[in-house]
């Protein structure tokens, strides 16, 4: 019996090795020695299949006008100097292409509002599939400027009053006023608890809670008489900054909205607790 299985080792176990990911160590093995022993060469042959894998998936089964597109993780988070080289990034499938964009520019549909549901669908896309899209990722897929794409994006978010997952949102990056309107009116007009936001507009409860405190502060200021360079100076922000909250206040002002109330209103953050009564009822599950 132990003849056989030497015998069926020796023939056998060597066609085993013919893969990939077999070629891959013996490459390290020979060309890279002073990468360690055998277990470390077959860790990183491992992790380098791995990411051959992903970033280059099987493309048998896209549909017409699908691609694949690498782009940032969605859970990766930005930080003063931190390169995309140290930035963790994820492969994901879009619709470039929806399979009634010719009829519906048969119909006259211009191109204009395919392209805004475009860059809608996509950043929905990316994020269900762990990625964040940006808008000069978008503008390369559409062939418009960034400039144009972060135009639609306004545009689409008011006009559908809903914050798109995109990497300036998610990661809180770049001057995004029409997502801090949107947030604002969801915690201070709606009436919505933190949570409800952050899970509407993608975005983390410390953002959230900034942006109140921010919103606050700066309408404060303001009743008080104070400058756009006196808020700045005074809250330790940018004037540019300021001018965006300063943008959202002015347009309450003119829908008669009363400030004052905004001001001393307690924006709901539900505990833990809360949050389990909740469900409790609804569903009668814990």
């Amino acid at each position: 019996m132990k003849q056989n299985l030497s015998a069926n080792q020796a023939t056998f176990s060597p066609q085993a090795y013919k893969t990939f990911e077999g070629a891959l160590e013996a490459f390290l093995s020979s060309e890279c020695p002073q990468l360690g022993g055998f277990r470390t060469r077959q860790v990183l042959a491992k992790s380098i299949l791995d990411m051959v894998n992903q970033f280059f998936p099987e493309t048998s089964h896209l549909r017409p006008g699908q691609i694949t597109w690498p782009t940032v993780h969605r859970d990766e988070r930005s930080s003063y100097g931190k390169s995309i080289r140290q930035t963790r990034l994820t492969t994901v499938k879009l619709d470039l292409v929806k399979s009634t964009d010719a009829q519906e520019r048969a119909k006259g549909k211009k191109l204009r509002a395919i392209k805004k549901e475009a860059i809608a669908r996509m950043c929905k896309q990316s994020y269900e599939q762990e990625g964040c899209m940006t808008n000069a990722e978008l503008a390369i897929l559409l062939k418009i400027s960034p400039s144009t794409v972060g135009k639609y994006i306004k545009e689409w978010e008011l006009d559908n009053h809903e914050v798109l997952p995109r990497r300036g949102s998610i990661h809180d990056i770049g001057p995004t006023l029409t997502h801090k309107k949107i947030i604002i009116e969801k915690l201070f007009i709606e009436q919505k608890t933190v949570q409800q936001v952050s899970r509407e507009t993608y975005h983390s409860l410390a953002a959230i809670q900034r942006y109140i405190g921010t919103f606050k502060q700066v309408l404060l200021c303001k009743q008080k008489g104070m400058s756009r360079s006196e808020i700045a100076f005074a809250l330790k922000r940018t004037e540019r900054l300021i001018k965006e909250y300063e943008e959202i206040i002015d347009e309450y002002k003119e829908k008669n909205y009363v400030l004052e109330a905004m001001l001393n209103c307690e924006v709901d953050i539900e505990t833990r607790m809360e949050t389990l009564v909740t469900n409790v009822r609804e569903t009668g599950e814990y």
